[in-house]
């Protein structure tokens, strides 16, 4: 079973910082792609970024040039590191594992005051 871990999220003003790590196990990390996904209440879960295997990187349209996926393949975790943060990114944030979008770990809360 692959198992997640979020951590790192908080309560922040709007220009804050904050990174989020999600440690993964039961996968072969180094051979995955992994993703961060985001949750508001009352909408759709939303795909927020992604890396692959070989560190190739997505954004999503409302957080490029001010969030930042990585990972780390010796650690089994995947980071996303979110600058100049905006209350529209208040939301759980989730990383999923290989495209397994049955199984989430139970999610790290962002809250951005504004």
């Amino acid at each position: 079973q692959v198992q997640l871990v979020e951590s790192g999220g908080g309560l922040v003003q709007a220009g804050g910082s904050l990174r989020l790590s999600c440690a993964a196990s039961g996968v072969i990390f180094r051979l995955i792609p992994m993703a961060w996904y985001r949750q508001a209440p009352g909408k759709q879960r939303e795909l927020v970024a992604d890396i692959s295997r070989g560190g190739s990187t997505n954004y999503a349209d409302s957080v490029k040039g001010r969030f930042t996926i990585s990972r780390d393949n010796a650690k089994n975790t995947v980071y996303l590191q979110m600058n100049s943060l905006k209350p529209e990114d208040t939301a759980v944030y989730y990383c999923n594992a290989g495209e397994r979008l049955s199984d989430w770990g139970q999610g790290t809360q962002v809250t951005v005051s504004s």
